[in-house]
């Protein structure tokens, strides 16, 4: 278990991010922002993270196989998928590889803490 509060958020929308990062803030969280998944893995030291909110959707790249890749890795921070694009395919790969919250855009800011807040009981 993490002894911070760190979140990473990956996605390739800037103000997704940038929005993200606010929420997570006011409600007593830091945010390590990321715009694709390569700055992700080149950042590494996932053990600083309590959990990883990331994109299904990364500039034409799969947040979950991402997630199965850093599974693969080794790395345990709980994952928070969110994606702009539902569907049952999306949903059953993201619940298969692994979250602890699957959130559809958009998706209220209370949801979104009530599932980092869950995250960090993980």
């Amino acid at each position: 278990m993490p002894s911070c509060d760190t979140v990473f958020v990956v996605d390739d929308d800037l103000s997704m991010r940038t929005s993200l990062s606010r929420l997570l803030r006011a409600h007593g969280f830091a945010a390590t922002l990321f715009d694709s998944a390569n700055a992700l893995l080149e950042r590494g030291k996932f053990d600083e993270a309590l959990c990883i909110v990331l994109d299904i959707n990364l500039d034409g790249k799969s947040g979950i196989e991402l997630r199965r890749r850093l599974a693969g890795q080794g790395v345990v921070a709980p994952v928070i998928y969110i994606t702009g694009n539902d569907n049952a395919a999306n949903r059953a790969a993201a619940i298969a590889s692994g979250c602890v919250a699957y959130l559809t855009k958009p998706f209220s800011a209370q949801l979104l803490i009530a599932s980092v807040v869950r995250a960090s009981a993980a």
